[in-house]
């Protein structure tokens, strides 16, 4: 039995309330508006809430509430209106009004699609986050390349703008962000109501020809960093590997913790979730600019970073390299400022090209789709066969297998005793 507290439009009062009754649930309280409502949760001993999408019955207020609760909280929108300001708020759990009570009820109670059974799942996927210091050295540009590439090669991947500072992810694949679904996974994971289902029910869908994956949009604006604290975002990490091979976290820039000098230590800090993130990756892509000032803020960041997490699992790409910002063969120059300055051996050059990546943000598309030929997305294509991927045993030619059999020990001693 559910314990329900609604603040709908009179429609919606007689059409619902009803079918609540009639279900076996109780209703603990018929709000009018939004203060009523906040009343009537801290009152009550509520399981649901049913609430019309519009300013009087719903506001950012109510959701907050709920989630400290851990209460369900349904919408119901009467127009496209409704549902926008719906999906501002963060809300998915949104319904028409025309909308079965066997619907609603399935959503209250944490279904994510009624009759559907969660799916068994032997999977452990790999984690990698995608950092990179201050500046815009091109990380959500590298981490949608990774994603795609993995995704072209036929793994199942999920991308997670976990930047708090303002993710960029969604905007450049042309997906809509007016609801951050990286939020909403974070608020179910807070109260252990993260699943599978879940993830598929608030994730969009990057489609393409070449490898489709599914995408957990970031915060729109700055001042929601609250709702993606480290906990939420370690306990969505954790489901996220349980549904696909590969998971990218395109994180923010800023790994200081200077927050915790203040006197509420249980206070979420803003740069929890990045640093959460590199913790529980397996594997860190560490991004810098190939100019003078992307190196040298890199170098400086990454002390930092090697104080967060262990050297042995980040990797160095250094992005955007050119000759007219570096000099003449650039890569070797590159090369000698990282390992004199950083001790930083071997890392992935990846070359300037403006033209093919200004092609993939103007068609909302990846490389991958947009430009597959430019230096970029051949470079990154490189990276992901060579060190995130497993190796693949390649069949030998059959020159090569001739060679082997020539040099097999046998097939000498024979050739020994035949011409003796």
């Amino acid at each position: 039995m559910l314990r329900i507290a609604t603040a709908l439009d009179p429609e919606g009062e007689h059409r619902l309330v009803p079918a609540i009754a009639a279900d076996g649930n109780e209703l603990v309280a018929r709000a009018d508006g939004i203060r009523e409502l906040l009343e009537a949760l801290n009152r009550h001993s509520v399981t649901g809430v049913i609430a019309s999408a519009t300013r009087h019955q719903l506001s950012a207020e109510v959701v907050d509430r709920c989630d400290d609760l851990g209460v369900r909280l349904v919408a119901v929108a009467a127009t496209d209106t409704d549902r926008r300001y719906a999906a501002s708020l963060g809300l998915h759990e949104v319904v028409s009004t025309e909308a079965p009570w066997s619907e609603i009820d399935g959503l209250l109670r944490g279904h994510a699609s009624l009759g559907r059974r969660e799916p068994e799942r032997s999977r452990n996927g790999t984690v990698i986050a995608v950092w990179g210091p201050a500046g815009s050295p091109g990380r959500t540009t590298v981490a949608i390349q990774i994603a795609a590439e993995l995704a072209g090669q036929g793994q199942s991947v999920a991308l997670i703008d976990a930047d708090t500072y303002g993710g960029t992810v969604a905007p450049a694949l042309g997906l809509l962000d007016e609801s951050p679904s990286f939020a909403a996974a974070c608020r179910l994971a807070a109260h252990d109501g993260l699943t599978v289902s879940e993830l598929e029910r608030v994730g969009a869908r990057y489609a393409s020809p070449r490898g489709a994956f599914w995408v957990l949009t970031g915060i729109g604006r700055p001042s929601r960093w609250p709702e993606v604290g480290a906990e939420r975002v370690a306990k969505t990490l954790s489901v996220c590997r349980e549904w696909v091979d590969y998971v990218v976290v395109d994180t923010g820039f800023n790994l200081e913790s200077d927050e915790e000098i203040s006197s509420d230590l249980f206070a979420p800090r803003r740069n929890g979730a990045t640093i959460a993130a590199l913790q529980q990756a397996d594997q860190v892509v560490a991004v810098g600019s190939g100019d003078p000032i992307g190196l040298a803020r890199f170098l400086r960041a990454y002390v930092e970073l090697a104080e967060t997490v262990e050297s042995e699992r980040v990797t160095v790409v250094v992005n955007r390299v050119r000759a007219s910002a570096i000099g003449v063969n650039p890569q070797h120059q590159v090369r000698q400022t990282l390992r004199r300055f950083g001790g930083l051996d071997d890392p992935v050059m990846v070359p300037s090209d403006v033209a093919g990546v200004d092609a993939a943000v103007l068609a909302g598309k990846t490389l991958l789709d947009a430009a597959p030929r430019s230096p970029v997305r051949t470079s990154l294509a490189r990276f992901v066969h060579s060190r995130i991927l497993p190796p693949v045993d390649k069949p030998l030619s059959r020159r090569e297998a001739r060679r082997l059999a020539e040099r097999a020990p046998g097939r000498r001693r024979r050739g020994a005793d035949a011409g003796g």
